[in-house]
């Protein structure tokens, strides 16, 4: 797929992973879009990156996604790049019953934005002469961290939604991407890593938005990034010690 000369829509593209994603797309020559729930921080984002285009929505929220749609469709009729990013992680002690499910939803976010979104652009995109849905997933999709239950199993679903996707698109102009990062130094988990003491910050997002580009431009579908590919292949091998080694605290 040809790298520059597209218009792409990032969502959570404000900070972490997405904004890496966008400021390597500018440089690359493509217009793009980027949304988040926090104006500050997409304020942040044009002032880093003035090329951007920036608009407020929560995908957690059905309205803002059909919003966010018939926006980008009525002012960017080039747009042909969707990039599902936006998600968010919580470590969950399910052993408390219904009070550890207060708070943000993490399905809602990680998973049903993504197949919502998705399904909302996949018609307007069907018109181009090419076009891409990129679903941002995770390594912990294919091995999960216990502490974080329903984190790892959005992003198994999300794999797993994008393999099915890919397929149904195979005939036509839409080609389906997966960039599967391993830990990645972005705040996606809301302060858990000092939370836990933990030193080990993850790679730059920069890392992650390289490896993806690298992928469209191959047309290498489904990208494991880092240690990440020891996850996705471990869960192949022997699922049963990739998950032990995970989890031995």
């Amino acid at each position: 797929m040809k790298i520059n000369g597209n218009t792409v829509l990032i969502t959570g593209g404000a900070t972490g992973i997405g904004f890496a994603l966008a400021q390597e797309l500018v440089q690359a020559g493509n217009e793009v879009i980027i949304c988040g729930r926090r104006e500050n921080k997409l304020a942040e984002a044009k002032g880093k990156l003035p090329q951007i285009h920036t608009r407020v929505c929560d995908v957690s929220k059905d309205k803002d996604r059909r919003e966010l749609f018939a926006w980008a469709r009525s002012n960017f009729p080039n747009l042909n790049i969707l990039v599902n990013n936006a998600g968010i992680q919580r470590m969950m002690d399910l052993t408390k019953g219904l009070e550890a499910l207060a708070g943000e939803d993490e399905i809602e976010i990680n998973l049903k934005a993504c197949v919502h979104l998705s399904a909302l652009f996949i018609p307007f995109f069907l018109e181009k002469k090419e076009a891409a849905i990129v679903n941002v997933s995770s390594g912990l999709g294919f091995v999960p961290l216990a502490i974080m239950p329903v984190y790892c199993a959005t992003k198994a679903a999300l794999h797993s939604f994008s393999v099915s996707l890919r397929h149904q698109l195979r005939n036509s102009p839409i080609r389906v991407f997966e960039i599967i990062p391993p830990m990645v130094d972005t705040e996606l988990d809301r302060g858990g890593r000092d939370r836990r003491g933990q030193e080990y910050r993850g790679i730059p997002p920069a890392e992650v938005a390289q490896a993806a580009i690298s992928a469209l431009e191959r047309n290498d579908f489904e990208v494991a990034v880092g240690t990440a590919e020891n996850l996705r292949a471990g869960s192949r091998t022997n699922p049963e010690q990739a998950f032990q080694n995970m989890n031995k605290r």
